[in-house]
């Protein structure tokens, strides 16, 4: 799933191609993917792109309806790629239109949406996989989505200091590594940074919140904004075809089950990566530099030894 990095890349990329342009259609491909109805997607075209925005993991495409006053409130296309959704720029698109769907449980890519500009080019929304999470929302106000309204603060704002982030901890005596995937407590983080954060910050995935110290807070702050600002970086000016390869290739532990551990600070500890299994996901940690040397227990793996 892309996280804060990734979208705000994607936010990057898709606001220097589209910024200025007319949206000349909106074509839906699966219905599933569309949760709204009023405005249609339709009342997007002829407006022009003004700005592309990020909520934590949603992605905003502002569009000034048309033939409105230049001080009129924007529509909005608001999405959220979930785990198998992705943006496919073109500069040329088919002009074949899209021929709408229910969506289906197919574990090829379904095109979801297509945005065409003025001038021939455009993006698709595609959701890979069986799982069809793909949200799409045309809104007058993002804050009209539940969970962007919801959505707690922004790792990389200025607002977001040791203190906030001390109250976070307070709040509720719950596991690490949950607190940072919480989308109502902080934006943008998912499973695959979480793991990177808490390598950096040498703290087990399963310490409880509750048993932070004031040091061990700020050093958690301090992986939170090393960890985010450096992926930020290494996809800052990629096209979006290439970014999903660049999180990959900028990964310490996740999703590098059994491979070295280049140590929390870039040195090598001598130890692998470990694994910890569940239904849906899994998380990576080094023993060495998170837990004591002590492996944490994969019930699923457990089993299979039986």
């Amino acid at each position: 799933m892309p996280e804060l990095p990734e979208v705000a890349a994607l936010a990057d990329f898709l606001r220097a191609r589209t910024a200025g342009r007319t949206v000349s259609a909106v074509e839906v491909g699966s219905i599933a993917a569309l949760k709204t109805f009023d405005p249609q997607p339709a009342a997007l075209a002829g407006g022009q792109v003004t700005d592309v925005a990020r909520h934590g993991k949603w992605l905003d495409l502002a569009v000034s309806p048309a033939g409105s006053a230049a001080d009129a409130a924007p529509l909005h296309l608001v999405f959220h790629l979930s785990r198998g959704g992705w943006v496919r720029w073109s500069d040329a698109l088919p002009t074949k239109p899209v021929r709408p769907s229910l969506g289906g449980s197919s574990r090829g890519a379904v095109l979801a949406l297509r945005v065409r500009l003025d001038d021939g080019s455009g993006f698709d929304l595609t959701e890979a996989g069986t799982r069809k999470r793909l949200a799409v929302h045309v809104v007058r106000d993002p804050a009209e989505i539940e969970m962007v309204a919801s959505l707690g603060v922004e790792p990389l704002d200025p607002g977001f200091t040791t203190e906030v982030l001390a109250e976070l901890l307070s709040a509720k005596n719950q596991q690490v590594k949950g607190l940072l995937r919480d989308q109502r407590a902080i934006a943008g983080i998912g499973n695959a940074y979480s793991d990177e954060i808490l390598l950096v910050g040498r703290f087990s995935p399963y310490k409880l919140t509750g048993s932070f110290t004031p040091e061990e807070t700020a050093r958690l702050h301090t992986a939170i904004g090393d960890v985010l600002t450096e992926a930020i970086a290494a996809a800052s000016g990629k096209p979006a075809k290439e970014l999903k390869d660049a999180k990959r290739a900028g990964m310490r532990v996740h999703g590098r089950t059994g491979q070295p551990c280049p140590g929390w600070d870039g040195t090598p500890c001598g130890d692998t990566v470990h694994e910890v299994s569940f239904a849906d996901r899994s998380m990576q940690y080094c023993p060495t530099c998170q837990t004591g040397g002590k492996p944490l227990a994969d019930r699923r793996m457990s089993k299979l030894l039986r």
